[in-house]
């Protein structure tokens, strides 16, 4: 029996995930969480075997909660399920330790599939994603290359990277593991350096210049 634990902030993706897995005798559910927080602080009393987590929630998100598990309960398996198809996004969370990656949109089967290999002990990326980079390794076109931004230092443009991607200043705090002030003082210097008056003008002007990915 393969235990698992289902971490997302959207109660109805876990509902149905709930479901789907109650109609497979060698799969049990053993708790929800909301958050990273909330599966930490349940882990200890809820053992399980595989993690089905979400990358983007509120305080502490997928990567963050990847980082602890790993450091943490080693033997726990971590299978992320996202909607989230950046290959950046995507090589960090399994660098930090997950298992596997799966997109939201994928289907009942292989979402099975996925939770039964990262059980066995297997690495397990999804097809659509598969297919993706296998057609950019056949294609031999190498990536194209990151272009410079202009006077942000590498931290700054780490930061404006997250900041296009929709992050608020505390979830970036935790995401680079510093004080949303110290997150503040680099957005400050971001919009100093491109002029920009406000987020919106900033992102337009860096989506404009290239230097977002």
């Amino acid at each position: 029996m393969t235990r698992l634990f289902l971490v997302d902030d959207h109660a109805v993706l876990r509902h149905g995930l709930r479901a789907l897995f109650q109609q497979e005798p060698t799969l049990q559910v053993v708790g929800e969480a909301e958050s990273g927080e909330q599966l930490l602080a349940q882990l200890p009393t809820t053992p399980c075997d595989v993690v089905l987590l979400d990358l983007h929630m509120p305080g502490l998100d997928g990567l963050a909660t990847t980082q602890r598990l790993h450091a943490e309960y080693p033997e726990v398996r971590v299978l992320v399920l996202s909607m989230v198809d950046n290959e950046r996004a995507i090589g960090q969370v399994l660098t930090a330790g997950a298992s596997g990656y799966i997109l939201k949109n994928t289907g009942h089967d292989e979402i099975m599939v996925g939770v039964r290999a990262v059980a066995a002990g297997r690495r397990f990326l999804c097809s659509e994603l598969g297919l993706v980079m296998l057609e950019k390794l056949l294609s031999g076109v190498p990536e194209p290359p990151t272009k410079p931004v202009g006077g942000l230092s590498p931290r700054e443009q780490e930061i404006l990277q997250l900041v296009a991607d929709g992050l608020t200043t505390a979830e970036i705090a935790d995401k680079l593991f510093t004080s949303p002030r110290t997150v503040e003082t680099h957005r400050q210097n971001i919009m100093e350096k491109t002029g920009a008056k406000n987020t919106a003008a900033l992102i337009k002007i860096a989506a404009s210049q290239g230097w977002l990915k």
